[in-house]
């Protein structure tokens, strides 16, 4: 059941639907509420696409140190990409074959709707596989500013199950009714058509499950789609242990209801929510690599 005061009717109805003007903790006024929110961080904003282009970069450029870090790389697989907010039907991406954990902003390149490379760094080499997969997820979903995808082992290890992820955690509830499974594998992605089909499953959630293959998130920021892709592959690590040690004594593991599940959702599944997650990820690896990846 959700806490009482997700169903608590508000005064004047007729007792027959919740209230929607819920606190965030109990005991907390809608004012105050309303004045934390106000006080709440949230992604920069700039007058100048430049600007904003310069800056997004060496988020994106950040963001492979991330995965670097945390070992989402596998050989050359692998691609987070970035909307161009100065011509949004381009978009930036890492060139292939130079590690995650040395991707400088200066590195990334930029590709066009056809797959050309049209500015960036001195290696000039695209994974086809990215462009297909990430050019038509950013042609069909317009809000999509990041979408990040590699062979992360747990990841990887979960989609060979051709199933979705179980809601068996307070952190998985992120993803209640908003990943979706593509059930099919052709091998490496090089057609123009597979990489549509992944993004019409995709639909308008914020991650897919690739049977056979990995996980792939999206995010209005970067940050958000990193935060997603983190939180999911944790989710694919934790529901492989549960489900094992659940198995081994003939159990199964105990589900999150519906109503639960969304209702969580609704405070740490948001857009905001994934930004405002990945923040400390953001300032260690800044701490950690100094200015580097911002060269």
């Amino acid at each position: 059941m959700a806490p009482p005061s997700a169903t608590t009717p508000e005064s004047g109805t007729n007792g027959s639907y919740p209230s929607t003007n819920v606190p965030l903790e109990p005991g907390l006024s809608k004012s105050q509420a309303r004045g934390q929110m106000a006080k709440f961080p949230g992604p920069p904003t700039f007058t100048d696409k430049y600007e904003e282009r310069d800056y997004l970069k060496g988020r994106l450029a950040a963001a492979f140190r991330i995965f670097g870090k945390y070992g989402f790389d596998e050989g050359v697989a692998g691609h987070i990409t970035l909307r161009d907010p100065v011509d949004p039907t381009t978009f930036w991406v890492n060139p292939w074959g130079v590690a995650f954990s040395m991707i400088k902003r200066s590195d990334l390149i930029q590709v066009d709707h056809s797959g050309k490379i049209i500015d960036g760094g001195n290696v000039r080499l695209l994974n086809t596989a990215a462009f297909m997969i990430h050019g038509a997820v950013h042609e069909a979903r317009p809000d999509v500013i990041c979408a990040a995808h590699s062979h992360s082992i747990y990841g990887r290890s979960f989609c060979t199950l051709g199933r979705k992820l179980d809601i068996i955690t307070q952190d998985s509830c992120a993803f209640h009714d908003d990943h979706v499974l593509y059930s099919r594998f052709n091998g490496i992605v090089l057609a123009d058509k597979e990489g549509k089909e992944i993004a019409h499953a995709l639909g308008d959630k914020k991650a897919a499950l690739l049977q056979n293959h990995g996980l792939l998130t999206v995010g209005g920021t970067v940050e958000a789609a990193v935060f997603w892709f983190m939180s999911l592959e944790k989710c694919c690590h934790a529901q492989l242990m549960a489900d094992a040690a659940a198995g081994g004594r003939g159990y199964e593991s105990i589900k999150i209801d519906d109503e639960d599940a969304a209702f969580t959702c609704k405070t740490i599944g948001t857009p905001l929510a994934g930004w405002f997650s990945a923040k400390p990820m953001f300032d260690v690896i800044e701490r950690e690599c100094g200015a580097d990846y911002l060269q």
